[in-house]
C-alpha cells in the first residue's frame, strides 16, 4: 500500500461500499479503478490538469465525464470521481487505485511479492518455484520476476516487508564476519 493516508481512506471507503454490493462489484470497482489509473498514468498531461488550480472543479469534472464515458465507468465509480474532484484529490487516483488493489488481493489471498535470481529462471521452473511457496504458505502468489548477478546464486524473495535472502552473497557475508569475529 501506497504512504498516503489520505488515498487509503478514499480506497478503504470505496472497498466498503463495495464489499456491501456483493464480491462482483467489488472486482468491477477494482478493475474501473485500475483502469482509470492506467489511463491517468498514460496521459500525464490530465494529471498536470487536474493538479493546476486555475482550472475549476466544474471543468475538471467535465473531462473526468468524457474520461468515464470512453472508460465505460459505472455509475457508482462516476460518482466516486466526482467527489474526489468535488475534493481536489483526483492526483490521489493512481495511489487510491495501488491501496485498493492491496485490499482487494488481501480480502482474496492474493500476495504480491517478486523473486530475484543471479541467472534467469526457465517458465517451467518459474511454476515450479511458485507452486512450492504457494504451498508453503497456504496463499495464491503473484510474482515478479528479476535477476541480479550480484546476488552470485541462490534467491532473494520479497513478500511484502518480509525478505528472505537465501542468496549465495549473502551466505558468503555471513561467514565473512564469522572469520572477522575470530568463531
Amino acid at each position: 500500500m501506497s504512504g498516503n493516508i489520505v488515498a487509503r481512506r478514499y480506497a478503504k471507503a470505496l472497498f466498503t461500499v463495495g464489499s456491501k454490493q456483493g464480491s462482483s462489484e467489488l472486482e468491477t470497482y477494482g478493475k474501473q479503478l485500475a483502469d482509470l489509473a492506467e489511463a491517468l498514468a498514460g496521459a500525464p498531461e490530465a494529471l498536470r490538469f487536474f493538479k493546476n488550480p486555475v482550472f475549476s472543479v466544474e471543468e475538471k469534472k467535465a473531462v473526468l465525464k468524457q474520461m468515464a464515458q470512453q472508460l465505460g465507468l459505472s455509475g457508482a465509480m462516476a460518482n466516486f470521481v466526482n467527489l474526489l474532484a468535488d475534493k481536489n484529490r483526483l492526483v490521489s487516483i493512481p495511489e487510491i487505485a495501488a491501496d485498493y488493489k492491496a485490499m482487494l488481493d488481501e480480502a482474496s489471498g492474493i500476495v504480491s511479492g517478486k523473486l530475484v535470481t543471479a541467472v534467469s529462471l526457465s517458465d517451467s521452473r518459474k511454476v515450479e518455484l511458485k507452486e512450492r511457496l504457494e504451498k508453503q504458505t497456504g496463499k495464491k502468489l503473484v510474482l515478479d520476476y528479476g535477476t541480479d548477478a550480484e546476488i552470485l546464486g541462490g534467491i532473494v524473495l520479497q513478500i511484502g516487508d518480509s525478505v528472505l535472502d537465501a542468496s549465495l552473497r549473502a551466505q558468503l557475508n555471513i561467514l565473512k564476519e564469522t572469520i572477522k569475529r575470530g568463531e
